[in-house]
């Protein structure tokens, strides 16, 4: 059984990909690195924000620091399973993560103040204080299928790829199943490269020769900026975008 990690900093860099460049790339790295354990995966998330979504927008400005907070589950919980609370920072270009796993019966009663007594502590403070500071709501799902390529010669190097993005504003609940419509044509592929320096010269190589270039991509910011933000507008105005 894969060991959960609950902390992480490291860089983390974008890439949208056509089919072709996806073929392409998943092809080389198969020569230099494997699928992990997870193989093919759901990842079902519900992020919170203010009314106004200030958090995402002040995410879209591109601010030195930024900081966000979701809800995350891998496939459609059960009441035994895992739901994570994280937090996500970024900044001057390094991403922070931290999280607390919390059984779907008990993540309300998380939100609203109380303790989970297994986990961290100061973890727990830290996502408290962030809902105290902005009372953010569940503004939005989004779904994914990832695979994920994991390197033994470079250890902290993970490469994941994102396919069928898709998010709703209804049924706000990660054991609501993860169905929802599509932010991006169906051909494209998020890349994402995770790593905790700088990048090995062979992959800095292999993007190069595949005219792939880093995108700052967001999955919450585009579905704001596509679907979100029309929809507010319209009933502002009650005019259908």
């Amino acid at each position: 059984m894969p060991k959960t990690e609950y902390t992480f900093k490291r860089y983390e860099k974008k890439f949208l990909l056509g089919t072709a460049q996806y073929n392409k790339i998943i092809e080389q790295l198969g020569q230099r690195m494997e699928i992990d354990e997870y193989g093919m995966h759901t990842i079902c998330n519900i992020y919170f924000d203010t009314d106004n979504f200030d958090l995402i927008r002040t995410s879209i400005e591109k601010p030195l620091y930024k900081e966000k907070f979701r809800l995350r589950s891998y496939g459609i919980p059960g009441n035994n399973d895992n739901i994570f609370a994280e937090i996500k920072k970024k900044f001057d270009g390094i991403v922070y993560k931290r999280r607390i796993a919390v059984k779907p019966p008990g993540i309300q009663g998380f939100l609203d103040g109380g303790e989970v007594l297994h986990e961290d502590f100061q973890i727990q403070r830290e996502i408290h204080w962030f809902l105290h500071m902005y009372n953010p709501v569940p503004k939005v799902f989004i779904a994914y299928e990832r695979v994920a390529f994991t390197d033994i010669e470079e250890p902290g190097l993970r490469i994941t790829f994102d396919q069928n993005i898709r998010w709703r504003t209804t049924e706000l609940d990660l054991c609501a199943g993860d169905e929802g419509q599509l932010i991006l044509d169906d051909n494209k592929v998020v890349m994402e490269v995770k790593l905790p320096q700088a990048a090995p010269m062979w992959l800095a190589s292999l993007l190069s020769e595949f005219k792939v270039y880093p995108n700052s991509f967001s999955k919450y910011g585009t579905c704001y900026k596509q679907h979100l933000l029309a929809n507010a507008f319209a009933e502002r105005t009650g005019k259908l975008c």
